[in-house]
């Protein structure tokens, strides 16, 4: 970036107040939108809700009213862009079109933000969760060709590859040993702060958008892997979350939010092709530089300290979207059998490597005492139609696929009851 958002004016607060004709945009086309804009606008939402949260929970410990009107003012209008961002999505879009967008995301954001994270003990936390989404967007993809007949790529639109990561019948941990190492916030870099947070805030994002649309599908094994995603969705946002230094002060906090959004606002800005949507991120950036100057105000009342001390003197490139097959594919050749080590150290090791004792052993044993259902999804497709839906399968890529074919046509007129072999009630 190329100033310093300090110093630039910003829109003042005064002037960011829209109308409902405003504020309530026409929605992108989903037959036409590039897949980066979609991600853009989903991942946008996730940055809006992230604000809109911690300013309701900083409300909620203020007994000064002055400040708290301050920053309710501000919550109001980052509820605002909330509401116009999540507007822009087409209501022919559907609910797992939207998950295989919301998990290109997870893919892709991740794998920018390790490449471009200065502490490597964050990258190797970035990294350990990367191959747990693209394990998502497999089984995912899974679906949305059986209910729709669709393969991946009408949402990825080949920047994202579909194939089997760490799997995620594996992923599920007692939430303490997801814990990490905080940064010390004296000594971390304001760009290893902006890259947690933003990753904090999509997976977040996440979490909700399955646990208030998992179960709008009929089927039971979809329902299930909808919760079974979620759950780990918690795991992630547990493990991202603990990397945040915990004594960092309430304004200090407010700070690194509003130069978060201001970042990835004006990295959005920078790469949207669409121009309609380009100028909505820019119009918001603007506002988010007039909160942040909101912010480093009530940091100097209380503080007596400056903004510059906390983010510096520029901005960082937190949200590029590009496709990363070459990254995801070396970190899946070369740390798949990474595990959470489940000591005090915080660290990782390998399966071979692991206690009998391993604390999610039991937990795994107990959430997947009826099989997995992200298994079962595999075990459906394979029995019904034969094969399981990859982007490394050139025939199938070649092949026409209709929605007709008698497996298919199975699951759709049943969706209750048309089961695996070892799916059990």
């Amino acid at each position: 970036m190329s100033f310093n958002p300090l110093k630039e004016k910003g829109t003042s607060i005064e002037k960011q107040l829209r109308s409902w004709h405003d504020i309530a945009k026409r929605p992108y086309n989903k037959a036409f939108v590039d897949c980066y804009s979609r991600c853009r606008q989903i991942f946008l939402n996730g940055i809006e809700v992230e604000a809109c949260n911690f300013k309701r929970n900083l409300s909620r410990m203020l007994d000064d009213v002055e400040t708290n009107k301050i920053v309710s003012a501000m919550r109001r209008i980052d509820d605002m862009h909330q509401t116009t961002v999540n507007w822009l999505i087409p209501y022919s879009q559907s609910v797992l079109e939207s998950t295989l967008a919301y998990e290109q995301i997870a893919v892709d954001l991740t794998s920018w933000l390790a490449q471009n994270e200065p502490d490597d003990y964050v990258r190797e936390t970035f990294n350990f969760g990367l191959l747990e989404d693209f394990d998502h967007l497999y089984r995912y993809a899974q679906w949305y060709y059986m209910t729709e007949g669709e393969l991946p790529d009408n949402i990825l639109q080949g920047q994202t590859d579909v194939f089997p990561g760490r799997p995620t019948q594996h992923h599920h941990n007692p939430n303490e040993i997801r814990l990490r190492k905080a940064y010390n916030k004296e000594t971390a870099s304001p760009q290893t702060k902006v890259n947690i947070l933003t990753l904090v805030s999509a997976e977040q994002q996440t979490h909700n958008f399955y646990a208030e649309h998992g179960f709008m599908y009929g089927n039971d094994v979809l329902r299930r892997t909808y919760a079974e995603i979620k759950d780990v969705e918690e795991e992630h946002v547990s493990m991202y979350e603990t990397l945040i230094d915990p004594t960092e002060t309430v304004w200090e906090k407010l700070v690194i939010h509003e130069y978060t959004e201001v970042c990835n606002y004006y990295n959005c800005m920078k790469d949207e092709t669409d121009e309609r949507l380009k100028s909505i991120w820019e119009e918001f950036m603007m506002h988010e530089i007039g909160h942040l100057h909101i912010a480093n105000k009530l940091l100097q009342k209380f503080e007596k300290r400056d903004a510059e001390e906390i983010i510096g003197d520029t901005t960082y490139d937190p949200c590029t979207f590009k496709s990363q097959k070459e990254y995801v594919q070396n970190i899946l050749e070369n740390e798949v059998d990474k595990r959470l080590d489940g000591t005090d150290k915080m660290s990782y090791t390998t399966i071979n490597k692991l206690p009998d004792d391993w604390a999610s052993y039991d937990f795994q044993e107990t959430v997947n005492a009826d099989g997995a259902p992200t298994e079962q999804t595999i075990i459906l497709i394979q029995e019904n139609i034969g094969y399981d839906i990859t982007t490394a399968d050139e025939a199938l890529q070649k092949k026409e696929v209709k929605i007709l074919e008698k497996g298919l046509q199975k699951i759709v007129q049943a969706p209750n009851t048309v089961q695996p072999k070892e799916y059990k009630e």
